[in-house]
């Protein structure tokens, strides 16, 4: 089915009504800058000089094909042609003295960012995790799911991935799955002090 054939066959076509994007006026514009006739524009663009009037007074959506096609003629980057349609993303910001924090044990967890309650599929937490010398981990102990990314700010660890054992020193990092048993353990004379990324979320979540 031809991109024409595709619009004039929507509902939309035979009950013209308002669509939410008015990039039409933009079109249109464009168009009667370059001089290009509704004709012309629609001949090159392979679709009906109706359909390309009705887009232009925004009273039909078009199927992508047919924008992009409509684009090329014009020579119209899309991102004009949504600029103002752009999703505002909120920055999330956890200020140095109100982060929350987790107790396990003599063992101390600093969210530094919160999981994403929306995009679950991608949401991830991180957290600063603070371990007196001599102690360990105890959660990973028995493995769970998802992946793991650890870096070393201050002091000396080990980290045992199953039954290896990986020494960790200052500016070191480890990234590893979390589905086998693993416990980050102080093996230095200071407080070790880590940055830990953890996805799905583990211990910040509702």
């Amino acid at each position: 089915m031809t991109p024409l054939q595709n619009d004039v066959n929507t509902d939309n076509s035979l009950h013209p009504k308002k669509v939410p994007y008015h990039f039409g006026e933009k079109l249109r514009q464009v168009r009667e800058h370059k001089g290009y006739t509704l004709k012309v524009v629609a001949q090159q663009a392979g679709v009906s000089e109706s359909l390309v009037s009705q887009i232009e007074r925004n009273h039909v959506s078009p199927a992508i094909d047919t924008l992009l096609a409509l684009a090329d003629v014009l020579d119209i980057n899309l991102e004009f042609l949504f600029e103002e349609y752009r999703k505002e993303r909120p920055v999330k910001i956890i200020r140095s003295g109100e982060r929350p924090t987790l107790n396990e044990e003599e063992i101390i967890y600093e969210e530094i960012s919160k999981p994403d309650d929306v995009d679950k599929q991608n949401s991830f937490e991180s957290y600063m995790v603070r371990i007196p010398a001599k102690s360990h981990t105890h959660r990973g102990s028995y493995g769970h799911i998802g992946k793991e990314m650890g870096y070393i700010l201050h002091g000396k660890a080990k980290l045992t991935y199953e039954n290896k054992e990986y020494i960790l020193d200052e500016g070191d990092s480890a990234t590893f799955s979390s589905g086998v048993p693993h416990t980050l353990e102080n093996i230095g004379e200071d407080e070790l002090k880590a940055i830990w990324i953890v996805t799905p979320p583990q211990r910040f979540v509702n």
